[in-house]
């Protein structure tokens, strides 16, 4: 037996498939699920996210931006604002929009508000598709 895994962005479900282990970026660090792992609800983190999949035992990278992640009786639901698969990424612009989001949050640092929180977001999210 697997893990059911369904991967729900808000107007689709994204991804769906089995797997033997998912390595979760939730919000107090990295957390592993495998087969029989108890009932969980946490929050995840902007990151990536990690699935071993069950027929090749391959890794499979997606980059995901906040949300929740369910686990229970071998399902685990992941609901998050967006996803995108590692293979999809276009690298090039990806390292381009990290080195832009990081200039622009160091410009920022010294100040407070929405300006910064923004900056900060959007340089988590370029992190995860550029890491």
């Amino acid at each position: 037996m697997s893990l059911e895994v369904s991967i729900i962005v808000p107007d689709r479900v994204f991804w769906r498939s089995t797997a033997k282990e998912i390595i979760l970026p939730t919000l107090s660090g990295q957390m592993g699920v495998l087969k029989d792992h108890i009932p969980l609800l946490t929050g995840l983190d902007t990151g990536l996210m990690k699935v071993r999949s069950e027929s090749d035992s391959r890794w499979i990278i997606m980059a995901v931006m906040g949300g929740f992640a369910l686990v229970n009786n071998n399902k685990v639901t992941i609901l998050v604002n967006e996803a995108e698969l590692g293979s999809d990424i276009n690298y090039e612009q990806a390292e381009q929009d990290y080195l832009q989001a990081k200039s622009s949050l160091d410009n920022l640092m010294t100040s407070d508000g929405k300006d910064k929180l923004e900056a900060v977001l959007r340089f988590k999210k370029c992190k995860a598709k550029f890491v």
